[in-house]
């Protein structure tokens, strides 16, 4: 490593301030997971490192009457055990169970793996999908950004100078949840396709194959420069019977919607039929068919 100046805030106020006076040059470490391991191999060389572990303002899950709010340093071992998100956001704890080891899901973050902006985030998806609006905190200011709008890029977000995030608040879910995965390995891969599902029912007197859905929010990991709403395939399926035909239409629309690349994980074709499979599967499985 190079060497690099050090802060520990205990207060956001203090984060911020320090952020907003080196910015540009400044990076913020919480879990350490991946921004020690770019500086060990030389990829990253910030000049200022602000560990905000410290900082109360960043902690917590808390119950909110229609909503939650989870602060960023929740870690992924917190959001996988947390009782209220398993009950509630029972897709948002399956998430985090699908990445990395225990060890990691440890010491990473919320916070961190949604400000870290890499298209395969794995809570990207399914926060997306719920609603979620990312709760931001300047020096002089505090904003909420809906989750659609915070990636701008592969690892860049809206985030400007001496900003933070603070929380995600996440309304309670009207109706069913999914999120699939699909990587080489069940947990300690990164995806190479993700969607994220969530799905509201609209008149409650018609079951199996007839239901109606009212809204539905169909989102894709990995296969765009940043975490991206199959908006054709909602369109599709939004205020309509639910029907096998319906669903294959938004399966091949979110398929066609993708815009994935070729790389060492998988071509930009095989993430087209995975992005079709795993829509297919999932709006199944929320229609309750296997």
């Amino acid at each position: 490593m190079k060497p690099f100046e050090y802060f520990a805030p205990g207060t956001l106020g203090e984060a911020c301030e320090i952020l907003a006076t080196h910015d540009g040059s400044a990076r913020v470490v919480a879990g350490g997971t991946d921004l020690l391991l770019k500086m060990k191999a030389g990829k990253l060389a910030p000049k200022v490192v602000v560990n905000v572990k410290r900082i109360p303002d960043l902690r917590g899950i808390s119950n909110l009457q229609s909503l939650i709010s989870i602060g960023s340093l929740t870690t992924l071992e917190q959001l996988r055990l947390s009782p209220l998100i398993r009950e509630h956001y029972p897709a948002l704890a399956a998430a985090a169970a699908t990445m990395a080891s225990v060890q990691i899901r440890n010491l990473a973050t919320l916070g961190g793996n949604l400000c870290n902006a890499a298209p395969s985030a794995d809570l990207a998806p399914i926060l997306m999908a719920l609603e979620a609006v990312a709760r931001i905190v300047g020096p002089t200011s505090e904003r909420r950004v809906p989750l659609d709008d915070f990636f701008t890029g592969p690892g860049t977000t809206v985030l400007g100078p001496g900003e933070l995030l603070v929380s995600l608040e996440v309304p309670r879910p009207a109706g069913p949840s999914l999120y699939l995965k699909h990587s080489p390995r069940e947990c300690m891969d990164i995806a190479v396709v993700g969607v994220g599902l969530a799905l509201r029912w609209g008149d409650s007197s018609t079951v199996g194959p007839t239901k109606m859905c009212e809204t539905v929010r169909i989102v894709l990991g990995a296969v765009a420069p940043v975490p991206m709403r199959a908006r054709r395939a909602e369109a599709e399926l939004t205020g309509k019977p639910l029907t096998a035909e319906r669903i294959e239409r938004a399966a091949k629309l979110a398929a066609e919607d993708a815009r994935p690349i070729d790389d060492v994980r998988g071509s930009a074709w095989y993430r087209r039929r995975m992005v079709e499979v795993l829509t297919r599967r999932g709006l199944s499985a929320l229609l309750g068919e296997t």
